[in-house]
């Protein structure tokens, strides 16, 4: 039964923040519900995926369509709960496209939480939290992820180190040329990944950054990346040597 909703549905999955478990009815949000009708042509009696972050993937059936939304009962549950290595991603805010472009490809990279960071020479003077927010579910639903990052809200670098958890290792991908490539100070551990604006840190933040004893400067290689590059190959360099990428 499983087997056959979950063929049916493979094409719709939706993110719910409901509780999921056999026969439990979920009213979907009316954005929801209008790409489902709407955009996707779906009726009463078809088929789709729900995940909420904690209760795994749930094949469901479109119970009702009407004036009172649309409601979908859970029937079987088709994946368990799988959690993404801890890792964060901190990133000085870019032009909007190159931002939703990061957060999606983040969200796929499989980052835990997104961190927008303001540094001296960052631009853009405002992220808006939804529009990040809305681009990360978006790419968990298309990429079969069983949880959506957390997206905090931005703050400024020099009052992000003065909070940090100490136990948390934090990968600054500098530009200074004497630091180690990432792959081989890479370790499966809580970690952050800290990238920064267009125009690059400024000397007194590299400083800073340096003296730090949780701060670990790395490069990723002999070229200049752009702002939304670096962030994307940092995260991949750490998934292939120490993160979900090498495990089963």
């Amino acid at each position: 039964m499983a087997d056959e909703l979950t063929e049916a549905g493979g094409r719709i999955r939706l993110y719910v923040t409901a509780d999921l478990a056999k026969d439990t009815s979920v009213t979907l949000s009316d954005g929801q519900g209008h790409y489902l009708l709407h955009v996707m042509r779906a009726e009463v009696g078809d088929c789709l995926r729900l995940f909420n972050g904690r209760d795994g993937e749930w094949a469901g059936e479109i119970m009702s369509a009407g004036k009172r939304g649309v409601t979908v009962t859970a029937r079987a549950r088709t994946a368990p709960q799988v959690e993404v290595p801890d890792l964060w991603l901190c990133f000085a805010p870019v032009k909007k496209t190159p931002s939703d472009y990061l957060a999606q490809k983040a969200t796929e990279l499989g980052v835990a939480k997104l961190q927008p960071v303001f540094t001296r020479r960052t631009i853009v003077t405002r992220v808006n939290q939804d529009r990040l927010l809305a681009n990360v579910i978006e790419a968990a639903e298309q990429s079969d992820r069983l949880s959506v990052p957390e997206v905090a809200a931005p703050v400024m670098l020099e009052k992000m180190l003065s909070e940090w958890p100490e136990e948390r290792t934090l990968y600054f991908c500098d530009e200074g040329g004497d630091a180690c490539p990432m792959a081989r100070v890479a370790i499966l551990a809580p970690v952050a990944i800290l990238t920064g604006p267009e125009g690059g840190f400024d000397p007194a933040e590299r400083a800073l950054l340096r003296k730090r004893s949780f701060v670990v400067p790395v490069t990723l290689g002999p070229r200049i990346l752009r702002a939304d590059t670096a962030a994307l190959a940092a995260l991949a360099v750490w998934q292939s040597t120490a993160g979900g990428w090498r495990q089963e």
